[in-house]
């Protein structure tokens, strides 16, 4: 495909995918911004549409990037060649990235989760930290869980730094958008366990043995779980503070969740694939 040489700081194509810094213009566009090469391979490989690929002249020869100049233009996008200051602007960074592609966002609705085929879900309601979410999703993904359910107001999963605390995993975990009344009407038809996490007239999270499908929920930063969603939970649990501290970090307080109560559903699906 024909490679846009771009020098300019201020062309108007650079304007626009700076603009995708602000939630405003990638809700418009349904469009976000990768940063690594990397990160861009990871949404070739599972099928990301890529829109715009921008890269420094020192990458040009290497094979993973011709394969990612070749699948933008699969994708009828547009690749460019560009300057360190032109990737500095777009990446907020002293020392950015070589490469950098945009990619189209792709959410989903509450139809996409199958309860028969799941395994895990995380739901998190009203979570206002993009770090937070961003290592939230890469979790999801180290542990094999299906997805993650946003509940409400959250941060944006597309934003800058969610993308980057992702490290990737974005491309493979699924995002599902809804409100809490939605989702509260759509709990009644899972099947396997609800499990949020509280303080109040919880049990300890090593005491619970889950039934699958599980829906983990989580809550926001600061008010934790609202009380409409600790209704419809078949148990909650808490995570015990044995020092001074009296909270963890939600994505930390997320990943030993995780761990905990997919282990069980594992061991007991090795079992049940032992005695076939």
């Amino acid at each position: 495909m024909a490679i846009k040489l771009i020098t300019s700081p201020s062309n108007p194509v650079i304007k626009d995918l700076k603009a995708l810094e602000m939630r405003k213009r990638r809700k418009e566009t349904g469009l976000f911004l990768v940063e690594g090469l990397r990160s861009v391979i990871e949404g070739m490989e599972l099928g990301a549409t890529l829109k715009y690929l921008a890269f420094h002249q020192s990458t040009a020869e290497k094979t993973d990037l011709q394969n990612c100049i070749a699948y933008c233009e699969t994708c009828k996008g547009m690749a460019m060649e560009v300057t360190s200051e032109i990737l500095a602007k777009l990446s907020h960074k002293d020392n950015p990235q070589s490469v950098i592609g945009v990619f189209e966002q792709r959410f989903h609705s509450l139809k996409y989760v199958a309860p028969e085929t799941s395994t895990c879900w995380v739901v998190l309601e009203q979570v206002r930290d993009p770090g937070n979410l961003g290592t939230i999703i890469r979790t999801v993904d180290a542990v094999g869980a299906d997805g993650v359910i946003l509940v409400g107001a959250c941060c944006d999963p597309y934003s800058v730094e969610a993308v980057r605390a992702t490290m990737g995993s974005l491309f493979s975990v699924p995002i599902v958008l809804t409100t809490q009344e939605e989702f509260i009407a759509w709990r009644a038809g899972w099947t396997g366990d609800v499990i949020g996490t509280t303080l109040q007239t919880s049990v300890d999270f090593r005491e619970v043995t889950p039934k699958k499908p599980i829906l983990l929920m989580m809550g926001n930063e600061q008010a934790g779980l609202s009380e409409a969603l600790r209704q419809i939970a078949t148990h909650c649990i808490r995570l015990p503070m044995n020092g001074r501290a009296d909270s963890l970090n939600l994505s930390v307080a997320t990943g030993i969740a995780l761990y905990a109560l997919l282990e069980p559903v594992h061991n007991l699906s090795k079992a049940e694939k032992s005695t076939q």
